[in-house]
């Protein structure tokens, strides 16, 4: 009777540890999208008022020191309050980086059109590949390691075909991209809700970097289907 009563209680311990932790992923993923949203926002506002005023863009020095400048700000305020301005420090940075590229497709014939579909159709791909992780409840953890040697192979390249101006090669890294993109969609939606991470201002970085890379990879890839 001693035995079973000790059996009852791990079980009973078990099933309240199991909803903590599921009620402590729900929270982060709830306040992830909650952040993720504003950040989008403000990115998109910032990327407005660049292209509204004509502000010339940063230069590929400055936009690679300052957006690993603000990473590591955030990462390191990541658990304050603080980690929140930096967030839209960095967002917000991201955005102004944005808005040079959007005025030269936006100059183009049809300018318009190639923006608004990659804009849908990165809005499409984060949305159905973030719906079926949390209704499948899949696990994606085993895709991280080459997600990320994915990214730096194709971070090495893409600074290769930019200072060699390649455009083979860019077009390939582009197609690169977005498929490395949707991976690391279902990677950290599934990395939230099974609870490895904890902390849903770096989701937030993580997934936003993501839905920037996507949206500017597709932006690209349109605007050569375009040009021919």
């Amino acid at each position: 009777m001693k035995i079973l009563n000790r059996t009852a209680a791990r079980d009973a311990q078990t099933v309240t540890y199991m909803d903590s932790s599921s009620t402590a992923s729900h929270k982060v993923l709830r306040n992830t999208y909650m952040l993720l949203s504003l950040t989008l926002l403000f990115s998109a506002l910032t990327a407005g008022a660049t292209v509204a005023f004509a502000i010339p863009g940063p230069g590929v020095l400055l936009t690679i020191v300052g957006y690993f400048a603000l990473l590591f700000a955030t990462t390191k305020l990541q658990n304050s309050s603080w980690g929140i301005a930096a967030v839209f420090g960095l967002t917000g940075f991201m955005g102004y980086t944005l808005g040079p590229m959007l005025t030269r497709y936006l100059g183009m014939p049809g300018g318009s059109t190639i923006v608004m579909t990659a804009m849908a159709m990165t809005g499409v791909i984060f949305m159905a590949l973030s719906a079926y992780v949390l209704i499948s409840k899949r696990d994606f953890s085993f895709i991280g390691g080459f997600l990320a040697v994915g990214m730096l192979l194709a971070f090495v390249a893409s600074l290769a075909a930019m200072f060699f101006q390649i455009p083979a090669l860019s077009l390939t890294i582009s197609t690169v991209v977005v498929l490395l993109m949707s991976g690391m969609i279902l990677y950290e939606t599934s990395n939230i809700i099974h609870g490895g991470e904890t902390n849903y201002i770096m989701a937030t970085v993580s997934l936003y970097v993501t839905i920037y890379n996507l949206f500017s990879s597709l932006l690209h890839l349109l605007g050569v289907v375009e040009k021919e």
